[in-house]
């Protein structure tokens, strides 16, 4: 493999701006090779998009809801000694989902093989179930082609991306249409769905996205989904605690305002406080648009960067527990290709929307008060910079808690009759909120996964103009997601010292379902 630049050897200090989930793993993959670490954080506690919200005896996360690849985080935590059983109480989910369908149908998501091959052949019959075990087969090569080469590596440029591996995720159709990719296995287009609506994450519609997004889709039907007992903010607390263990020092509540800077290089970082921070090297782990106003630059790109759709996500706290519900349930309205045109092409809320409710209760009872659930609604929505940007900031401001009515209406009538009687707390986030946490576009999900803003192509993370600075995050590689973010980081620790000679990425049995 070709070497990639390194912006720093010395044993000087390290400054972390975000304590998001990159900036938490590059803190403990810096603080594991030797380095003086401080992370900087303009909250109060850490986490970043991994936000929190106490309301009413209901601790709520307000970011992602979904955890796969847990080895991702063992190996972030390995990297200061310490064990993923030490840090989090982890729960496999099985279902990982649970899909529901317009025309009232019903599939359970395994990640063990047979029983979901089981489940296909129950639900389409037996030639799909058939197709399900091609498909699954396919998903793990294509990881096995795509995971270590190319999500969790640096490369400094496209031509470093050539040789064999690259003929392989070519051969396996990686750079296809993942909607007909996926169809070759599938032919119920309900099932399509299941292996597809995943590519949403990645800001793209099924229709649109690379086939090697289909990678998203073999981590959580194949390696699996996860939840931490007491939320998904016990993933960033548990950084945190095992960075703070190995050292490394945490500025909360302090906004960064300035770098301050010699020629090139940034020699200190100033806080809102008035606090001036020495070092060596900087990695800014912040959304991409704070980074670049803090390096007095922008990206040169010949075409200004996508960013992807947003989502309103409503917090609902029921005064009644709902055993029937999942985990995870993914409602399909029964309208599809026509709604990822009206969020991504017209800038306008879904009319028929597929939306993802989570009840975070079924797996930890004690994130709501005795007898009562909590529930998550995701659905996606446009961004503030989509089509004619008619949902503007001042729009969602203005249909905020009526858009929230037409959500629980829909579910109550899709899933949970009676639901809107049972709320006692509600909590409304939409792209205008999403926006004023600094957010680009008003989308949690930065930028877009496109050919042009993937890889080699998207925002790199070494900045031109400073030689001492390294990105991470979202908007940098490898792109968004929580394992990605994670990866991001120890790129970014990567940049600063060197990769480690010997490390390994563990792969998962598909068999068994076990981290090898």
């Amino acid at each position: 493999m070709t070497p990639v630049r390194v912006i720093s050897k010395s044993s000087g200090e390290v400054v972390i701006i975000g304590a998001g989930l990159a900036g938490l793993a590059a803190a403990l993959h810096l603080a594991g090779r030797g380095r003086a670490v401080t992370v900087v954080e303009r909250e109060t506690f850490p986490g970043g998009r991994a936000g929190r919200l106490d309301a009413d005896g209901y601790r709520i996360d307000t970011g992602p809801t979904v955890l796969t690849m847990p080895d991702v985080v063992e190996e972030t935590l390995a990297a200061v000694g310490e064990t993923l059983a030490g840090r989090l109480d982890l729960v496999r989910l099985d279902p990982a989902y649970r899909a529901m369908f317009a025309d009232g149908s019903q599939l359970d998501v395994h990640t063990d093989a047979d029983a979901m091959a089981d489940e296909v052949a129950r639900f389409a019959g037996p030639a799909e179930a058939d197709g399900y075990r091609r498909l699954r087969a396919w998903l793990t090569e294509l990881y096995q082609a795509e995971f270590g080469r190319f999500i969790a590596s640096n490369f400094d440029s496209p031509l470093s991306m050539a040789g064999p591996s690259l003929g392989r995720l070519a051969a396996l159709g990686g750079f296809g249409r993942l909607e007909p990719a996926i169809g070759r296995f599938l032919r119920d287009e309900r099932l399509r769905r299941v292996f597809t609506f995943q590519s949403l994450y990645a800001g793209q519609s099924p229709q649109r996205a690379l086939a090697l997004y289909a990678v998203i889709a073999y981590m959580d039907t194949v390696a699996g989904v996860y939840f931490p007992r007491g939320g998904m903010r016990a993933l960033p607390d548990a950084l945190a605690g095992a960075a703070e263990a190995a050292g490394v020092r945490f500025r909360y509540g302090s906004p960064v305002t300035a770098l301050e800077r010699s020629g090139e290089r940034i020699c200190a970082v100033r806080t809102a406080d008035g606090e001036r921070i020495a070092c060596d090297a900087v990695v800014l782990a912040t959304e991409l648009q704070t980074a670049y106003r803090l390096l007095g630059r922008s990206p040169w790109r010949p075409v200004r960067l996508r960013p992807s759709p947003s989502a309103v996500v409503l917090h609902l706290g029921i005064r009644r527990q709902r055993p029937e519900q999942a985990h995870h349930t993914i409602s399909f309205g029964a309208a599809w290709h026509g709604t990822f045109r009206q969020i991504i092409d017209d800038g306008q809320p879904m009319s028929d929307p597929s939306l993802l409710i989570t009840r975070p209760t079924a797996s930890d009872p004690g994130l709501a008060p005795p007898g009562r659930d909590l529930l998550y609604i995701l659905a996606p929505a446009p961004n503030l910079h989509a089509g004619s940007a008619d949902w503007d900031t001042a729009k969602w401001d203005t249909v905020a808690d009526a858009y929230a009515d037409q959500l629980i209406s829909t579910v109550a009538d899709r899933l949970m009759p009676g639901l809107a009687a049972e709320i006692e707390t509600a909590q409304v986030i939409t792209p205008a909120d999403w926006s004023r946490q600094g957010l680009v576009a008003g989308t949690p999900f930065s930028y877009a996964h496109s050919f042009w803003q993937t890889g080699p192509f998207r925002p790199g993370n070494l900045p031109r103009g400073a030689s001492n600075a390294v990105l991470a995050g979202c908007g940098t590689v490898p792109g968004v997601g929580v394992p990605t973010a994670l990866i991001s980081g120890r790129l970014a620790a990567d940049r600063v010292t060197g990769a480690p000679p010997a490390r390994t990425t563990r792969v998962i049995d598909t068999r068994a379902g076990a981290v090898s």
